[in-house]
């Protein structure tokens, strides 16, 4: 009898085992989805609402928590199950920095883009259905999308925008590398990135709208007016080379242990 009760036992789940290929890549593409539905979003339907005379405009401190927030939520809801990227630089240089596989890149990018282009569709949908002229008004604008020179908020140059993008994705990806470092303490990782995040639209919005991001700005650019998908070289380029950078200098200098 207990033998046949043995045999009868229900198999626990091993809760150590990898997720599959399909829910990293799920969790990419929600994850994305998360960050770019709510940022992008923030920017298009409550920076200025509805004008710049409303108070109840969140403006640039608004549209800066929402993309932090965005990426503490989606950290938290999927994090565990593909690393939680959502962003083509940080798959790329978290390579780099011996991080993560080769062989997983492409699957990432795709997944991650297909999760920004998918939230600005939906938010398009959205904004057709807003009053007479406001989608028009949105593309005109750029769709929140990522500029320079007289599509840069303030109207810095194109030297700016690499600079600016450059730099803060370094910064970016030195934070994600320092705290998800085994030394690193545990628990806080989602929170920390997220409040990096808030502080690099903090300074960047008014330089380029803030990028640190392909797939943020490829979603962007594809309902903006035609010189969004003309600048657009800026933003794919200059965040993965910030990235790759960053993950050079991170393990020459704080990735040696002594023996």
């Amino acid at each position: 009898m207990v033998k046949d009760n043995l045999k009868a036992a229900p198999v626990a789940p091993d809760v150590n085992a990898s997720p599959s290929t399909v829910s990293r890549l799920g969790a990419e593409v929600l994850g994305t989805f998360i960050l770019v539905f709510g940022g992008v979003g923030t920017a298009l339907f409550a920076a200025q609402f509805p004008d710049e005379a409303n108070p109840l405009g969140v403006g640039f401190l608004g549209v800066a928590l929402a993309f932090g927030l965005t990426v503490v939520g989606a950290a938290y809801a999927v994090g565990h199950i593909s690393g939680g990227h959502f962003n083509p630089a940080v798959t790329i240089g978290l390579f780099v920095a011996g991080r993560f596989p080769a062989k997983d890149i492409v699957g990432y990018v795709v997944a991650q883009i297909v999760g920004g282009a998918l939230a600005t569709s939906l938010l398009a949908a959205i904004a057709a259905g807003g009053p007479a002229g406001f989608f028009d008004a949105a593309r005109a604008g750029g769709f929140a999308s990522n500029g320079f020179g007289e599509h840069s908020p303030g109207g810095f140059s194109l030297l700016s925008a690499i600079l600016i993008e450059v730099i803060l994705t370094a910064v970016f990806l030195f934070v994600i590398l320092g705290v998800t470092d085994r030394r690193a303490t545990p628990g806080f990782a989602a929170l920390t990135i997220g409040l990096s995040l808030t502080l690099i639209h903090l300074i960047s919005i008014p330089v380029t709208n803030t990028s640190v991001n392909p797939a943020r700005s490829i979603a962007t650019a594809l309902y903006g007016d035609t010189w969004a998908l003309g600048q657009l070289w800026v933003f794919i380029l200059a965040p993965v080379a910030g990235a790759a950078l960053a993950a050079i200098v991170y393990k020459l200098v704080f990735a040696r242990e002594k023996v």
